[in-house]
């Protein structure tokens, strides 16, 4: 089936397959400064077309589709919205940080295979740049067949601040159960009170805050009533492996990598940290056995 990527310059890019939308990739956002400005994929589909993100929810507008976030960064907010302080709750502070794109080193879709090489630079509310990053996209395997496709990230973040850095959560800051941070995703209105798996025989929303090497999500659509199914997949070469979830179903669906979900994770200056992940976007409610089989696939 072809594969085509459509890039709109200074704005996004977007994966199509068989004139079918997969993702839209916005690079350049033009979102609110205080929704700390980041670069995120909506919409996404399925191979049948069902919607399986969310953009700016009324609940929170910071909330965008499928993102790389940090909510507690050394002071810094590049989460969005009100960052939470000990003893005091969630505070709108002048610290929300933004995700700057700078260059694409590498975009290519070619004998069925995407690539796209991005580097960004993470800018604090003053101006200093911390963080330069290399972000990899890369979509290898589109199977009908199977009603799936795949979505590989990876994300090399260089510590170019000259200092310590430290990535936190609410949950460290005092607020039980609130680690989120990291590739963070909002899944659609319908997916309220959806199914969670996770490995090692974890299910339901008992998951959060949990530590296991895969997620997965199962929801309905409205409209169609389809089901689909989410795949999270850790990798072993992460720090933490495997890493601790964030997930909920109520008051809506999502997921986040949190690995520093209750415990500092510190970054010394020059340091680089690196992350992969795998996420698996299918049609239909996949069983334990079937969604088990891709995250071994997926290592």
């Amino acid at each position: 089936m072809p594969v085509r990527l459509v890039h709109t310059i200074s704005d996004f890019v977007e994966l199509q397959h068989d004139d079918q939308t997969l993702f839209r990739y916005v690079y350049l956002p033009t979102t609110d400064p205080r929704e700390s400005s980041k670069p995120y994929f909506h919409p996404m589909y399925t191979l049948k077309g069902n919607l399986v993100s969310i953009f700016r929810p009324h609940d929170h507008l910071w909330h965008h589709g499928l993102a790389m976030t940090s909510a507690q960064l050394s002071g810094q907010n590049f989460w969005g919205g009100p960052t939470y302080v000990r003893d005091r709750g969630y505070v709108q502070l002048d610290n929300n940080g933004r995700q700057a794109h700078r260059a694409w080193e590498r975009i290519d879709a070619s004998d069925g295979q995407v690539e796209l090489v991005e580097r960004l630079d993470w800018i604090t509310s003053d101006g200093q740049r911390w963080l330069d990053e290399t972000r990899r996209i890369m979509v290898g395997e589109i199977d009908p067949t199977d009603g799936c496709w795949t979505l590989d990230l990876g994300f090399a973040l260089n510590n170019v601040a000259g200092q310590k850095l430290r990535f936190g959560s609410p949950t460290i800051e005092g607020r039980p159960l609130a680690g989120y941070g990291g590739l963070f995703w909002r899944g659609p209105r319908s997916f309220n009170r959806g199914q969670i798996l996770a490995g090692d025989g974890l299910e339901g929303p008992e998951v959060m805050g949990k530590a296991a090497p895969w997620l997965a999500f199962v929801g309905r659509h409205d409209g169609s009533a389809d089901s689909s199914t989410l795949v999270f997949v850790d990798r072993p070469g992460n720090p933490r492996y495997p890493t601790k979830w964030f997930v909920r179903t109520e008051p809506y669906a999502c997921v986040s990598f949190a690995f520093s979900f209750d415990e500092e994770l510190v970054l010394e200056p020059g340091e680089t940290l690196d992350l992969a992940y795998r996420i698996g976007i299918a049609d239909g409610a996949w069983s334990r056995d079937r969604i088990e089989q891709f995250a071994g696939e997926g290592r």
